[in-house]
């Protein structure tokens, strides 16, 4: 991720609905959701929400895809992976006690990452 983008998607993010739009995605896993599950949860009007969805997907945090009647959208994960590796690049610089904090919030997926490479 460049920097060009890493501002489209802190921008996208900035705003609170979008982010617990975002983290509700995460949380849902690659499946995703259906707009009105999200609309739901987050206590939006469809219009809203669209507007909300539509600028996440505009940042390229969120995709969508049409199944059957429902729209069912999902968190890119390569993308908000992206965009902690591109705040985390140069974090340590000779000092890992510096990210220390950040790897610790990610042990979930430790054994994620250890299962992968099995």
């Amino acid at each position: 991720m460049d920097g060009k983008q890493a501002i489209g998607a802190f921008a996208a993010l900035s705003q609170e609905t979008r982010l617990r739009i975002v983290r509700l995605l995460v949380t849902a896993g690659p499946e995703g959701l259906p707009a009105g599950a999200i609309g739901e949860a987050m206590g939006a009007s469809s219009s809203r929400l669209s507007f909300h969805l539509s600028h996440l997907e505009n940042a390229g945090l969120v995709e969508s895809r049409r199944e059957g009647r429902s729209i069912i959208y999902s968190a890119i994960y390569p993308a908000l992976s992206g965009l902690v590796e591109f705040l985390m690049r140069d974090c340590c610089q000779d000092h890992p006690e510096v990210c220390q904090p950040a790897f610790a919030a990610l042990s979930c997926c430790a054994s994620v990452e250890s299962d992968a490479h099995v």
